[in-house]
C-alpha cells in the first residue's frame, strides 16, 4: 500500500494545477511536439520520395533548348569570285524538344528496385522511432513519479524522525535516555533533510526532462500508480516464442534487412557498369536565322526518331572500383543484420526476465514491506516497555521507508519491462500504452 500524500503532487511546472494529466495525455504532447520523433517523421517522408525517384529511372526524360546568338562573320574566299565574302552580321535563335525513352538500362533497373527497398528501410526506422517514443516518454513520466515518491517518502521519514528526535529529548529531560539517543536522532534527521533537498532537485530535473518531450508544461498533475498494481505474467510465457516473434517483427532487424538487401542490390549494379544501354531518343529542333555567311537568311525545322545505343567501354578503372567498394559494403550490412538480430534477442530476453523478475520482486517486496511495519510497530512497543533502544526505532524506520523505495522503483520497472519486451518483439503501439495507462489512476 503506498503511503497517503502528505501534499499535493507537484506539477511540473511551479503554478498550481488541477487536472489530472496522465500518461497517453504526455504521449500525445510528445507526438507533436517532441523534435526528436519530429526529425524521425520529417526522415520517414523524405524517405517515401525515394521510391518516385526511382520508378523516373524507367520513365521517359524531356527536356527543351532554346538560345539566341549575335554573329559576326569575317569571310573571304579565295579563288572564286560568286560567293559573297566579307563581313556578315546577323541574328540566330532557335528552341529544341529532346525526348528519351530508357529502353535497356540495367544500372536503371537496379536502381528502382533498391528505391523499393529504401521505402522499406524508412517505413521500418518510422516503426522504431514510434516505439523509441513511447518508451522515452513513459520512462520519463515514471521518473517523475518516482522523484515525487521519493520526495514524500523523505517528507513521511523526516515527520517520524523529529517525533522520535522530541521523545528522545523528552525521555533524555527526565533521565530516562541518554545524551546518545539525542544525538541518534538528531543526525537521522539532519541526513534526511539533506535527502528531502536532494530529492526536491531531483523532482524538478525530472520534471524538466517530461516537459522537453511534451513542450509544453503538463495541464494538470500526474497521476500516480494504483494502490494495487495488476502483474500480469507476459503471454506466452514462453521466452523462445518471444525471441522468435522479435527475429522476424523487430523494426530494427527490419531496417537492417533491407539494408543488407540494398547493398546486395548496389553490388549488381554496379556491376553492370559496363553493359550497353539502348534508349529511344527523338528530337525537334526549329532555328531561324536573318542572316548569314553566304549572306542570306534561313528557317529550319528538324525532327529526328532513333534508337541510341551506348556500350561503355572504358571509364578509367571507376567502375570496377564501384564494385569492389559495393562489395565491401555488402559485407559491411550483412554484419550490421546480424549485430541487429543479437542485439534484439538480448533485448527481447533482458526484457522478459525484466518481467518475470519484476512480477517476483514487487510479490517479495510487498512482504517485506508488511514485515518492516511489523518490526517498525514491535520496535517502539519494545521501546515503551524498556527493551528496544531509540536506534532500534530509527534503524526499524529507516527499513520500512527503504522498502517502500524499493517497492515503488520495482513497480515502474516491472511496467517498463512489459513496455520494451512489446517493443523487442515489433508490436508495441498505443493501445499496450494505454492499458499501462489503466494501472495509474
Amino acid at each position: 500500500m503506498k503511503l497517503k500524500p502528505l501534499a499535493l503532487f507537484l506539477a511540473l511546472t511551479a503554478a498550481p494545477l488541477a487536472q489530472a494529466y496522465d500518461l497517453l495525455d504526455a504521449y500525445h504532447a510528445a507526438q507533436a511536439q517532441d523534435s526528436v520523433f519530429a526529425s524521425a517523421r520529417a526522415a520517414h517522408e523524405a524517405g517515401r520520395e525515394k521510391l518516385t525517384q526511382g520508378r523516373s529511372l524507367l520513365l521517359p526524360n524531356v527536356n527543351l533548348t532554346a538560345n539566341s546568338t549575335f554573329n559576326d562573320a569575317t569571310i573571304n574566299y579565295h579563288g572564286v569570285t560568286f560567293f559573297p565574302g566579307g563581313n556578315h552580321r546577323y541574328n540566330s535563335h532557335g528552341y529544341g524538344l529532346v525526348l528519351v525513352q530508357p529502353l535497356f538500362r540495367p544500372q536503371n533497373w537496379f536502381g528502382y528496385t533498391q528505391s523499393e527497398l529504401q521505402v522499406t528501410m524508412a517505413d521500418a526506422q518510422f516503426v522504431s522511432a514510434k516505439q523509441d517514443l513511447i518508451l522515452r516518454v513513459a520512462q520519463a513520466y515514471f521518473d517523475v513519479l518516482m522523484a515525487q515518491d521519493n520526495v514524500q517518502l523523505a517528507e513521511a521519514q523526516k515527520t517520524a524522525i523529529a517525533e522520535q528526535l522530541a521523545m528522545a529529548k523528552r525521555n533524555f529531560e527526565v533521565g530516562s535516555a541518554t545524551i546518545t539517543d539525542v544525538y541518534e536522532a538528531q543526525a537521522r534527521h539532519d541526513l534526511v533533510s539533506s535527502q528531502q533537498i536532494a530529492a526536491q532537485s531531483n523532482l524538478q530535473v525530472r520534471q524538466r526532462a517530461l516537459q522537453q518531450l511534451t513542450a509544453t508544461p503538463a495541464n494538470g498533475l500526474l497521476n500516480p500508480l494504483n494502490q494495487e498494481l495488476k502483474l500480469d505474467a507476459p503471454q506466452p510465457a514462453d521466452m523462445t516464442k518471444w525471441v522468435e516473434a522479435a527475429t522476424t517483427g523487430s523494426p530494427q532487424v527490419a531496417a537492417a534487412q533491407a539494408g543488407y538487401e540494398l547493398a546486395d542490390k548496389d553490388v549488381a549494379r554496379n556491376a553492370s557498369g559496363h553493359s550497353p544501354t539502348v534508349d529511344l531518343v527523338a528530337n525537334y529542333n526549329q532555328n531561324y536565322a536573318n542572316g548569314g555567311t553566304m549572306g542570306i537568311g534561313s528557317d529550319q525545322r528538324i525532327t529526328t526518331v532513333g534508337v541510341q545505343l551506348n556500350v561503355p567501354i572504358f571509364q578509367g578503372m571507376a567502375t570496377q572500383s564501384k564494385w569492389r567498394e559495393a562489395d565491401a559494403n555488402r559485407e559491411r550490412a550483412k554484419q550490421d543484420l546480424e549485430s541487429a538480430r543479437r542485439a534484439v534477442e538480448l533485448q527481447t530476453q533482458q526484457a522478459y526476465l525484466g518481467v518475470e523478475t519484476g512480477i517476483s520482486q514487487v510479490n517479495a517486496l510487498q512482504q517485506a514491506l508488511k514485515s518492516s511495519q511489523s518490526l517498525l510497530d514491535a520496535s517502539k512497543l519494545g521501546q515503551e516497555v524498556g527493551v528496544r533502544t531509540n536506534l532500534d526505532v530509527l534503524n526499524a524506520q529507516q527499513q520500512l521507508y527503504s522498502t517502500r523505495r524499493d517497492l515503488y522503483q520495482a513497480e515502474y520497472n516491472y511496467l517498463m519491462s512489459r513496455l520494451r519486451l512489446k517493443a523487442a518483439a515489433g508490436s508495441l503501439t498505443e493501445e499496450d500504452l494505454a492499458a499501462v495507462n489503466q494501472a495509474l489512476h
